[in-house]
């Protein structure tokens, strides 16, 4: 796994083959990155990816000057590795967190300027997602942008703003908008 761009540029991280991941693609990874220069001031704002697996997200995020990552994932290997991967990289801005998602959102009382979320495909909660993480995680005018199997649609959600397709990696974003505050 190599981080696509910015600072950490080129280098590599070496996850365990026995992580019970699905990492995004380097395809995916750079396109939905190419998006985003588009959209945000990385170097001002904070982020929160869930469901975090090895953490190639995050690193991405941190590569390109964001603030502060917190990742959440909820198998304790995945978080031993981004966690011996931040010093290797020495990344002080990156905080790995065991938790199950769903426990974090509930008891959390941060909120991010973007959110990023990389659930199971077959996650029986997957369709929930969107509120849990909208009503009180994403600041006024933050994103929240969804990783999804194409069988998952989110087209007629309130705060759906675009879905994009790389093969088999969708991404659905969503932005909160600063007069409808929380859902």
């Amino acid at each position: 796994m190599r981080i696509i761009a910015g600072d950490l540029r080129g280098r590599r991280l070496h996850p365990p083959t026995n992580l019970p991941v699905r990492p995004t693609t380097d395809l995916a990874r750079e396109s939905l990155f190419n998006i985003l220069r588009n959209k945000i001031d990385f170097e001002e704002i904070t982020v929160l990816d869930l469901f975090a697996g090895t953490g190639s997200i995050s690193f991405e995020f941190i590569s390109r000057g964001v603030k502060q990552v917190t990742s959440v994932d909820q198998d304790h290997k995945c978080i031993e590795f981004i966690k011996k991967s931040s010093i290797e990289l020495d990344v002080d801005n990156l905080f790995a967190l065991r938790s199950d998602a769903f426990v974090f959102l509930g008891r959390s009382q941060m909120s991010f300027d973007l959110v990023f979320a990389d659930p199971p495909y077959d996650l029986k909660q997957f369709d929930i997602i969107p509120n849990l993480v909208l009503k009180s995680f994403v600041k006024p005018e933050g994103l929240f942008i969804l990783e999804h199997a194409k069988e998952h649609s989110f087209k007629e959600h309130p705060l759906f703003v675009e879905q994009r397709n790389y093969g088999k990696v969708n991404f659905s974003f969503f932005q909160q908008k600063p007069e409808e505050g929380n859902l």
